[in-house]
């Protein structure tokens, strides 16, 4: 390990990530160093880390380098793995077109959820490819407190409870994983978003994202949010052949989610970088005794 590493700063909607360049996937990012990275008072700080990495280069990705050159190892702020970070990917291709890797336009990104399209557009928003959703069946609940509410179960490459309720409020300080069940619904943990509406295909939610807490967005749990509200209201674009298009608000900003007739889910929303510069490997090694 050299005694430096180059990292950046982005975040999308405020859902903030540590920047990772690492084409030839030579930094060994354990979970423990993910955790220190992203440790908001000892560390730099962030939701998660995005670590950058030629899909040739990477044993989950190799099967997926002829279609796309870059590969988003995504990790959690507590060092596990995800499967896929709708935010994140749209920071990865800011990150991307700031490096001079890629251009205005679109572009195919790698993750663990599969190959995912994006569109870096002229006016700075960032359309991400979502894949379509599945809807699993069965009945879950979700609770906090005394409260308890019925939850739409939505995967969208990673797993999602969505519950509408009355007030944002009534989500609690979302610092622990709300209880659900039943258990078997979710067996490796899952995110869950509270929803309240603001108006005709306008909804505003929280989200307590598994391995991270309450973070300020979530794209992946925008989608879910967006589909789980179309079902509620009765629409389905497979049915009408018609898309249908939710605006979702969340804590850190705004999310437009169109759900077409063949299934896909596009999501289009800001991606910054802040900043960039040098983790001290000596500090990252004592961080980890």
């Amino acid at each position: 390990m050299s005694t430096r590493i180059a990292f950046l700063k982005g975040h999308g909607t405020e859902n903030d990530f540590v920047i990772v360049p690492d084409p030839e996937n030579t930094i060994d990012l354990s979970p423990a160093a993910v955790a220190a990275l992203c440790d908001r008072r000892a560390g730099i700080g962030g939701d998660g880390v995005l670590h950058v990495v030629r899909s040739a280069a990477h044993p989950e990705a190799r099967s997926m380098a002829a279609e796309a050159e870059w590969f988003m190892d995504y990790r959690n702020g507590d060092g596990s793995i995800a499967e896929m970070c709708g935010n994140g990917t749209r920071v990865f291709a800011r990150y991307l077109q700031h490096a001079g890797l890629v251009d205005e336009g679109d572009l195919a990104i790698a993750t663990r959820a599969g190959v995912k399209s994006v569109h870096i557009d002229k006016d700075g928003d960032v359309t991400v490819g979502m894949g379509s959703a599945r809807l699993p069946e069965g009945d879950v609940t979700v609770s906090v407190g005394e409260r308890s509410w019925p939850a739409r179960n939505v995967n969208m490459g990673n797993p999602h409870a969505v519950a509408f309720v009355d007030d944002l409020a009534h989500a609690g300080n979302l610092f622990g994983p709300p209880p659900f069940s039943p258990a078997a619904a979710y067996p490796d943990g899952v995110n869950v978003e509270f929803v309240v509406d603001r108006g005709p295909r306008h909804v505003a939610m929280r989200v307590h994202e598994r391995g991270s807490g309450e973070t300020r967005s979530c794209g992946t749990g925008a989608c879910a949010v967006a589909v789980a509200t179309a079902r509620r209201d009765g629409a389905d674009p497979a049915v009408t052949g018609t898309p249908v298009t939710y605006t979702v608000d969340l804590p850190g900003g705004r999310l437009v989610i169109t759900e077409r007739p063949d299934g896909e889910i596009e999501m289009t929303g800001p991606a910054v970088i802040v900043a960039e510069g040098e983790i001290d490997a000596d500090w990252l090694e004592s961080a980890l005794r």
